[in-house]
Parts: C-alpha cells; structure tokens; sequence
C-alpha cells in the first residue's frame, strides 16, 4: 500500500509537517534537574480530592526543582464538559494555595506551550497522525457500533482479550486505498487506529513512586483519533506531554494498565517518555474495611465539600502531605511552626498502598493549624468564609472587630494553648456566646447548684464584682462565696468527705462559666468577662437573682 497516499486521502487539509510543529515548541530554558509538572482535568466541573493530591506532589516537584506548573485542559470528551467548569477549577485550586506558573486561565491560555485545551490542538494532533499513517503504523477503521460489540462478544465467549487486534483487525487492515476512498466519499465514519504487533516481549518502566514495573508489551490496535477528528487520551497525552516538555507525568493508579499503550506511542515517534508517578487511590473506611472514595457515596470526595463546611485549605495541605510523605508527621513535630511548604517532599517517601483520608485526623490537623495562627490570620480567614457561606455572621464580627479579636486570643497564651476552632463552620457556633445576638444555653446547671444557690451565689457574685480586678483578686473572690455556700474550696476536699459539703468549687465555676456562655466547656471565665465587658457580664448574671 502507498502508505503517503493514504496519508493524504485521511488528513487532505493537514500541510504543516512534525518539524513545524517542532519548531512551535522548542526546549524549555532551565536549569538542570528542574522538573516541568501539571495536571490534566477533564472539564466536567466536579473537583476532587484527586486533583488536589495530585496536584500538590505536581506543585511540590516543581517548586522545589525550579521547574514549572501548568495547567492543561483534556477536554477531548466534549459530552462530559460543563459550563464554567475550568473557572469553577482554577478558584477551586486557587482556595487551596495551588497556583500555575503557565496554561489555561479563566479566560484565555498564559505560555508559551498554548494553547493548553486539548480540543484547540487537533491540527497539531493530526500532523502526528498523518505521520504515522506515512509510516505504516495507523489506519483507518470503519467498524461499526454493530460489529465492535459483535467482536466484544466473541471475545468474552471465547475468554479473550477484549478489543481490536490480530484477527480482529484483519478486516480494516486489509482494506484496499479504493476500498477506503470509497467509505469515506459515501460518508462512513472512522477512527484511527495504531497499528499494534502480535509479540510476547515485555517492557520495562522505572515508576517513580513504584519502581521497576514489568508488563506485557502492548498488542492492541487502540484508536488514537475519534471519529470526530479529536485524539483519545492515549495520544494527546504522549503529544501534549513531549511538546509541553513534561519531565514528569503524576497521575493515578488506574491508569497503569494503559501504560505500554504510552509507551508504545512514545517509541513509535522516537520521543523519550517521560518519569512516570503512578499515585496511589484514595481510600475511606467503611467499617472494617478500606474502599475506594466514591463520588456517589462520599462527599469528602468533593473539594467543595471542605470549602463549605470551612475546613482551613492549611489542613487539608497537612492532611495531604501526611497521606504523600510518610515521614512528614515526624517532620511536623519538630517543626511545629514551620510553614508546610518548607517540608523537603519527596517521590521516594511516596507510598504505593491505599492512601487513607481521615476526616476525623482532618479535624485535629485543623485545631493544630487553627491554634497556630495569630488572632489577626484567624479573623481575616474565618471572615472570609463567612461572607460567602455564612453572610449573618460575617455582619455580626465586622460590627464588633474589637471583641473578636480579643475573643480569638483568649487561651492562646502558655505552653498549652486552647484548641477550640475546628473548622470556620464550628467557628461560628463555638464563638456564638461573645455575641448577645446568638448567645444561648447549651448546657444544663449541676443539679448541686439549686435555684437558691443560683439566686444566692450571683447576688453576692455581683455585689463584690470589680471588672477591673485581677486573675487572682477575682479568683479569691470567687473562693470566698463558694466557702460560704458550704461548697468546698478545694476539689480533692469535697472527694474524702462529700458528706460534709454541697458540692465543690468545680460546680461552682461551671455554674458561672454556663451563665456567661452557655456551655460548661468553655475558656477561663476571667478571661471571658474581661472580653465581654463589665455591661454584658452583669446582664447575663443578673437573669438567675
């Protein structure tokens, strides 16, 4: 067969040769051992967690490299697309600290490497696949919806491979040019098809994540453009990945088995592929087993779910780097204070078994991320959240800044600083007390602490009040109308001889510490009255006189 009269016949309109196309994108100008990342998201405007795993090892490699990280849209599915889908994964990313130094923006393509939308290369893809038609290494196969699922039977019958190859291919490959002039002129769709060899060899891939991988050498004849004219993940890859100058390619597990197709493709162009990081999965428990997270079942597997229930972008960061670096805990301890992007990530520490996402470890990162934060971090970032998820509460810190920012440095001080804030979410309702207009009883008084006592203790408590005392002052104050009441001062009194006493001074200072904010877990209560003002303390006493 005149394999470049084919050529010509399949891709008429296609002039510019692989050397153009070379020259379009020339070798990247950096310095040696820098890596050149990226993710590749379909444009279906659901954001997963995956994205953002795979995303921070991408980020990491090239930061810490010197490199560069782009983004690319595979958006060869065009029924999968939705609307708005790459602006909803630029802010999705953005929320969580990933920024690009080149590819597809919100409105348009920033780089030299554009356009970074799969769709906007067809042409670019067909140069190559012209050429491999030239080099008798693609065809074009008519099969039918009708007689592929024919073949997939047979197959399954047979317990064979399922797909086109060997005999399965002979009746497109042996197609004549007039045979082919002819279903093309009456308007036949095809697809392009690499043309595979029956062998048994085996190939070989340094994994960077899971070492030296052996696997069968590819055989099938895969298709590489649609009928459509669009590639198929299988080629655009291996394309974009060369002529983007890729150093390495992150992405998950299950895409292992399509990997002697890519590198069948990168030796049939004579390309060197690029390092491979085959990423492990995502896992939850599920009683007493670990499972795959499904985008149906879980909503954690959503990177919105963590915008909305306000879980700070740092933690899930931290929670991320636990599951990619084994040694990252190890190094977090000792570094409590460091920011986690000084943390020298590696491959090598990667893990190849099921990453396990814990929400509930999520949620003691978050209190140690949170804890670690000024008062002034924790005001700007809750507030932020809370004007687009929570905008009544967003109103209620602006209208008393002063009071916030006290209430947030309450209980940061000494070596054991209180963990209160989990999530911006629980912010709002932890916080709630400091504010009149959401103040409320949560919990209930000691049944130790009667009405009388109630009447009794908050009366003399206000007759002796002085806002302007100290710690201590306040504190013997206090001790003083518990000894009068016939409570025990000191709690280990009332233990040897309960006999003796109503109760002891812990019902006492729950008593008041419910009576200001509504709960028994709460901070120091002199540190509170001091935030509250000396009008709200009394206010809130003088309801149990």
């Amino acid at each position: 067969m005149d394999y470049n009269q084919l050529a010509e016949i399949l891709f008429p309109d296609i002039k510019e040769t692989p050397e153009d196309i070379i020259k379009r994108f020339p070798d990247r100008n950096l310095p040696d051992g820098a890596c050149v990342t990226r993710i590749g998201p379909s444009p279906t405007g659901f954001v997963h967690l995956g994205n953002l795993y795979n995303a921070i090892i991408a980020e990491r490699l090239a930061r810490q490299s010197g490199g560069v990280f782009y983004l690319r849209i595979e958006d060869t599915d065009q029924k999968r697309e939705v609307k708005g889908a790459v602006e909803t994964l630029i802010n999705a990313m953005g929320y969580f600290g990933v920024e690009f130094d080149e590819g597809a923006t919100s409105d348009g393509d920033n780089g030299a490497y554009a356009p970074y939308r799969q769709r906007q290369r067809k042409n670019i893809y067909q140069v190559f696949a012209k050429y491999l038609v030239q080099q008798g290494k693609a065809y074009p196969c008519f099969l039918t919806a009708e007689e592929l699922e024919a073949i997939r039977e047979q197959q399954t019958a047979n317990k064979e491979n399922t797909g086109i190859y060997g005999k399965y291919a002979e009746k497109s490959r042996s197609l004549a040019i007039e045979q082919i002039e002819e279903n093309i002129a009456s308007g036949k769709p095809w697809v392009l098809r690499y043309m595979g060899e029956e062998t048994d060899e085996y190939i070989t891939v340094e994994d960077a994540v899971r070492g030296r991988l052996e696997m069968p050498r590819n055989n099938m004849d895969f298709v590489l453009l649609k009928s459509d004219g669009i590639p198929t993940y299988h080629f655009a890859h291996v394309i974009d990945d060369h002529f983007m100058h890729s150093t390495h390619v992150i992405r998950g597990e299950e895409w292992l088995s399509s990997l002697p197709m890519h590198v069948e493709m990168f030796n049939a162009l004579d390309w060197k592929q690029p390092v491979y990081c085959h990423t492990a999965t995502l896992m939850k428990m599920d009683g007493e087993s670990k499972r795959k997270l499904s985008k149906r079942k879980d909503p954690e597997l959503a990177l919105s779910y963590y915008q909305q229930e306000g879980i700070s972008n740092d933690a899930v960061w931290e929670l991320l780097l636990t599951l990619l670096n084994s040694n990252f805990e190890e190094w977090r301890i000792a570094n409590p204070d460091t920011d986690y992007r000084e943390f020298p990530y590696t491959l090598e520490k990667m893990s190849i078994s099921g990453a396990l996402v814990d929400l509930d470890k999520l949620r003691d990162i978050s209190k140690n991320v949170i804890c670690r934060m000024s008062a002034e971090q924790v005001y700007e970032k809750w507030l932020e959240w809370c004007v687009k998820y929570n905008g009544d509460f967003a109103e209620l810190i602006q209208k008393y800044p002063k009071r916030t920012l006290s209430a947030l440095n309450v209980g940061k001080g000494g070596n054991k600083p209180r963990k209160d804030l989990e999530t911006w979410k629980q912010a709002c309702d932890f916080m709630s007390f400091w504010y009149d207009e959401t103040f409320k009883f949560e919990d209930d008084m000691s049944v130790e602490c009667d009405d009388q006592t109630r009447k009794l203790f908050f009366a003399r408590y206000l007759e002796t009040y002085n806002h302007s005392d100290g710690s201590s002052e306040w504190f013997a104050k206090v001790k003083e109308i518990t000894q009068d009441l016939g409570f025990a001062v000191k709690p280990k009194d009332f233990k040897k001889n309960p006999d003796q006493y109503k109760g002891s001074i812990v019902n006492i200072t729950n008593m008041l510490r419910i009576a200001l904010t509504g709960r028994a877990n709460a901070p120091d209560i002199w540190e509170v009255s001091q935030v509250l003002g000396e009008d709200i303390v009394r206010k809130r006493l003088e309801k149990w006189i």
